[in-house]
């Protein structure tokens, strides 16, 4: 089994774990600050960017995901979709996947977790992979689990290179968020999770 955390903007690692199947999204497990949980890396002209959504009471140990509130005092949704359309507008399939993603940034979801599973669908409608299920009690992990959701470092992973979108004055940037691969290849993105690997 694979067990994942509800990440924002999931990495490509998440979405190669999720290509392998049996996978479940655990909200059972305590939130973890700095992490994939509301933390999405994208690459834009000046380097990589850090995009984290913001969170009421950020600092409150051992509060589970399904309840974790999303703080909208500070207009981070405003940067977060300013951030991703100068990145991104020139990228092959942005045109053809924004109008889809630009309303999670106009709407106001109480929980992060509900917001988080959202723009999971989404996504892996985009790039035609199943949901994983989803559960509201801790999974306690076999030996023979692939677990996602430690912040420490888990297994290698190795990510398919693909064509960026500033290519052209930067090197291969691995393993961002899944928006850079899809809104780089579109439909083909599935294709290239196929040939990413876990060591």
């Amino acid at each position: 089994m694979t067990i994942l955390p509800a990440a924002y903007l999931p990495s490509i690692a998440w979405f190669a774990a999720l290509r392998r199947g049996d996978c479940v999204i655990d909200l059972g497990e305590h939130f973890i600050k700095r992490s994939e949980r509301n933390r999405a890396r994208i690459l834009t002209a000046a380097g990589v960017q850090e995009l984290t959504a913001q969170v009421a009471q950020a600092d409150r140990p051992r509060q589970p995901m399904y309840g974790k509130r999303l703080d909208y005092s500070k207009r981070w949704q405003h940067l977060h979709w300013g951030a991703l359309t100068a990145a991104y507008k020139a990228s092959p399939f942005f045109d053809h996947y924004a109008p889809r993603l630009e309303p999670f940034y106009t709407r106001e979801y109480p929980l992060l977790a509900d917001f988080n599973l959202a723009l999971i669908g989404l996504l892996c409608a985009a790039a035609g992979l199943p949901e994983p299920a989803v559960s509201r009690t801790y999974i306690e992990a076999m030996p023979d689990d692939l677990d996602l959701r430690p912040k420490t470092k888990g297994p290698v992973f190795r990510t398919e290179p693909y064509v960026q979108v500033f290519a052209d004055r930067r090197p291969f940037v691995p393993n961002l968020s899944f928006v850079d691969l899809l809104f780089a290849e579109g439909p083909g993105a599935s294709a290239v999770l196929s040939h990413c690997r876990f060591e």
